[in-house]
């Protein structure tokens, strides 16, 4: 993995050439900007994208059942429509 800095954004052609993962720091300030990946990696990266999001939605639905389960229905009371 190559790094780069925000000046070498001026030639976008040159940046846009790469195959590889650039990771993107801000030169002046010495701090993290991002990463840039390249189109031969789509696949990959989308597919690793997916795993987040899938454990992102895990934890919150363990978190919705959890509470859920420490707040049950009693009579008279409006359900939330949470099943």
């Amino acid at each position: 993995m190559n790094t780069i800095t925000l000046a070498d954004l001026r030639n976008p052609i040159e940046f846009f050439k790469t195959d590889e993962i650039l990771h993107i720091v801000n030169g002046r300030k010495k701090e993290d900007i991002g990463f840039f990946v390249p189109i031969e990696l789509k696949a990959e990266f989308l597919e690793f994208l997916e795993k987040i999001e899938s454990k992102k939605r895990a934890k919150l639905l363990k978190k919705i059942a959890e509470a859920q389960k420490k707040d049950p229905i009693d009579d008279g009371a409006v359900a939330d429509g949470l099943h």
